[in-house]
């Protein structure tokens, strides 16, 4: 059984609150992760054509700037102490950081400023995603988990569909390709923030007005053997993204290899299959925090959400040459990750060490399981890509082989490892 520090009872959070929770994650998600998924490909397809492999190592540098920045900005949060509370200047930061990277972003003339730009973007909208993420440790009970994290996960996966949607219709225009999505993670949080209670005026922890080097190093770092269920939901969760990442990242150019396309005239095909996936990564993330605060059940959900993503990749690597193919393995994909990503979520909630004092650091921590596949995935990539293919042609059929398989074993972790939920 996990040791976490005791906290006490939580009231039930308000529908308004959870409305303007759930708008801020669809904001602040697709102000990023469109980028992620379809903006930079179609920039570095202006910028450096036929040099696909650039769009991974641009990712990763995002990556890297978030898993440097995430803990330390948490363990700041924890312990500070504002007019405005412990999140809401995070939130607010990141934001900013945020429209000034996008800025960079539509403007970028090379593969310099455009890894600059998003680097800076995961800086911002990432740790602006964090601070959410804490507000639902700092404020929801029990038994409102799943279910709103069902609801966020769902935010955080229709988000970018959504955003893509959005700006396929002006893929044509650099500056609206970035800044759409952009002013309306703005207004989003805005709207948080004017629903939001009274600011945050529990103590500070023990050490918070002793900072020192000693105390950023250990931002970054937690015991296993103290927390082990934490532990192994930490490395499930790894594991799991790292194959999500193999099969997302080149999503893009996959569809229009498949297609027979350029990856500019794939983009209506793109778009219309991430339109139709809203209603699988729906049924996922809702369906599944509904049924796993109604059953008291969490693993056997995480476990088949990993199954049905492994059923994807399979379906995409082998047998998806056409639009509507391509399109069941995209439900299938969004249906697992809408379930793990809720579910999952659930039972961090659940076993987060130290609640009251530390749950932004230990927040933060988690989300590096997301983002380091994010560094790690699309520079192994490349290899997967290019094995036992010639010329221009990528091997996304092994790509996304591994991918889903990676994806069943990051569940079976959090089945057999994390003992203190069912």
């Amino acid at each position: 059984m996990t040791t976490v520090v005791g906290a006490p009872a939580l009231p039930r959070v308000s529908r308004r609150f959870i409305t303007a929770l759930v708008l801020a994650t669809v904001g602040v998600s697709m102000a990023y992760v469109t980028p992620m998924g379809y903006s930079l490909a179609l920039r570095l397809a202006d910028i450096a054509p036929g040099h696909d492999e650039y769009l991974g190592y641009i990712n990763s540098a995002g990556a890297v700037a978030y898993i440097l920045s995430a803990p330390l900005l948490g363990a700041f949060s924890d312990r500070t102490r504002s007019p405005l509370g412990r999140r809401r200047p995070y939130l607010l930061g990141g934001a900013a950081v945020g429209v000034l990277a996008l800025i960079v972003l539509a403007l970028a003339g090379n593969i310099a400023m455009l890894t600059v730009g998003w680097m800076l973007a995961m800086l911002g909208w990432a740790n602006a995603l964090g601070a959410l993420n804490n507000l639902m440790a700092d404020r929801l009970p029990m038994a409102q988990r799943g279910r709103v994290a069902g609801l966020t996960g769902f935010a955080n996966m229709a988000a970018p569909v959504i955003g893509i949607v959005i700006v396929g219709a002006v893929s044509s225009n650099n500056v609206l390709l970035f800044l759409i999505p952009g002013a309306i993670g703005v207004l989003t949080v805005i709207f948080l923030l004017r629903s939001l209670g009274p600011a945050d005026d529990r103590p500070a922890p023990p050490d918070a007005e002793r900072p020192s080097l000693r105390a950023v190093v250990a931002a970054y770092r937690f015991s296993p053997r103290a927390f082990p269920d934490f532990a192994w939901n930490w490395a499930g969760r790894f594991v799991f993204f790292a194959g999500l990442s193999l099969n997302t990242t080149f999503i893009a150019f996959f569809y229009a290899q498949r297609l027979g396309l350029t990856v500019e005239d794939a983009a209506g095909s793109v778009a219309l299959i991430a339109g139709v996936s809203i209603i699988a990564t729906m049924a996922g993330a809702i369906g599944g925090g509904y049924l796993t605060d109604r059953l008291g059940r969490r693993k056997i959900f995480v476990v088949g959400s990993a199954v049905i993503f492994l059923v994807s990749g399979v379906v995409s690597a082998l047998f998806a040459h056409d639009v509507p193919l391509l399109m069941l393995g995209n439900l299938l994909a969004s249906l697992g990750m809408g379930g793990f990503s809720s579910v999952d979520q659930a039972i961090v909630l659940d076993i987060l060490p130290h609640r009251e004092t530390d749950a932004g650091r230990f927040m933060a921590i988690m989300q590096l399981a997301q983002q380091i596949p994010g560094v790690l995935a699309p520079l192994a990539a490349p290899l997967l890509l290019t094995a036992g293919v010639a010329g221009d042609t990528k091997n996304y059929t092994l790509l996304y082989l591994v991918g889903g398989s990676l994806t069943l074993v990051g569940g079976l972790f959090i089945q057999f490892g994390v003992r203190a939920v069912r």
